[in-house]
């Protein structure tokens, strides 16, 4: 069963795989034919998608499925997980469950913590609490139980998890229709100039950085992103948004953010963790490392989820308040609106 996974905002690295050596005999032959008499149960649609997700390396560049393979060619298969991560640890770890019924149930995840093992982190996970507290949950294509979706280590927010076969089916068919609500609270660096707007773009792994995402001109690169955002109030050196997803890509909305000038802030991977705007000030400097220690993590919450449930039919929605360190970031910049004129601080 093919239950296709939603890549929110995930922490991703690349783990090899597998690695092959091109014999001196070997004909000129499109790459993805020649993985597919080489890697066991590899259909060629899996290995074609994995070279548009960068993850098919020769010689340590990442290439296109057309690709032709010629002798001594090192091809290296690179994966978002370690080939061991399937075996799951059951850990009585506490999960914050806001709604459970027969077919699925709603996680508040909490921040700093991993959704699924990989990334170094192979227990202490999401997927080890939900192995503990829950029996037989059904398999997504990652075998990865239960999950339809999923957001990085250090966003919190809304997680649906499905309990049966049929659940897991039905909401993996409506994400990717792009039927389900997904809106994000985010804290971004400078002066958003429209009071909303759309990023659109393709996102594929970056060409220099692979622990990033990027946007990329060439349609043929990567995978079609859609976020909408709105303006929900200014800070004058940060704006916070709100970001309705219309796709579900890795690290979408923090990287079409940084794209149109606008990182999360103290977004580590993605620069945000600098002092992108604002003044010289010694006093100013103090004050955004304050900000950092109250919320020591990307500025990023999945506030709002919504979606027709896979039993009853009913339209469900959900909603959370923002978390304690959210929010005492934000009230540290509403304070220091109060107390100073950004416009002279910056002349």
């Amino acid at each position: 069963m093919n239950n296709n996974i939603e890549n929110l905002d995930l922490e991703d690295e690349l783990y090899e795989h597998f690695r092959f050596e091109v014999p001196k005999g070997q004909a000129f032959l499109r790459i993805d034919k020649y993985l597919m008499n080489l890697i066991q149960n590899a259909t060629r649609n899996k290995i074609q998608n994995a070279a548009t997700e960068g993850n098919i390396f020769v010689n340590d560049i990442p290439v296109k499925s057309n690709y032709k393979v010629k002798p001594l060619d090192v091809v290296t298969v690179m994966l978002t997980h370690p080939p061991f991560e399937n075996h799951i640890l059951p850990e009585d770890l506490p999960i914050n469950i806001v709604y459970e019924d027969d077919a699925l149930l709603l996680i508040n995840k909490e921040p700093g913590m991993v959704v699924h093992p990989g990334h170094g982190n192979y227990t202490g996970t999401l997927v080890n609490a939900l192995a503990h507290h829950f029996d037989n949950l059904p398999m997504n294509s990652s075998e990865r139980p239960g999950l339809v979706h999923r957001i990085d280590k250090d966003t919190s927010g809304l997680l649906v998890v499905a309990k049966t076969e049929a659940a897991m089916t039905h909401l993996a068919k409506q994400f990717e229709a792009k039927t389900s609500e997904r809106e994000y609270i985010a804290l971004v660096w400078g002066n958003v100039a429209d009071e909303e707007g759309t990023i659109e773009g393709n996102l594929a792994r970056h060409l220099k950085d692979r622990m990033q995402m990027a946007v990329f001109a060439d349609p043929e690169i990567g995978k079609p992103a859609i976020t909408h955002y709105k303006v929900l109030e200014r800070f004058g050196y940060v704006t916070l948004i709100s970001c309705r997803l219309e796709t579900g890509r890795t690290h979408q909305i923090r990287a079409h953010l940084k794209h149109i000038g606008h990182p999360l802030f103290n977004d580590e991977r993605y620069g945000g963790h600098l002092i992108l705007k604002g003044t010289t000030f010694t006093k100013y400097k103090q004050f955004i490392e304050n900000c950092f220690k109250a919320l020591p993590r990307q500025a990023l919450h999945a506030k709002t989820l919504g979606f027709v449930h896979p039993t009853t039919g009913e339209m469900m929605r959900f909603d959370t308040e923002l978390p304690q360190d959210f929010q005492n970031c934000i009230e540290k910049w509403r304070n220091y609106g109060k107390t100073h004129n950004m416009e002279e601080e910056e002349n």
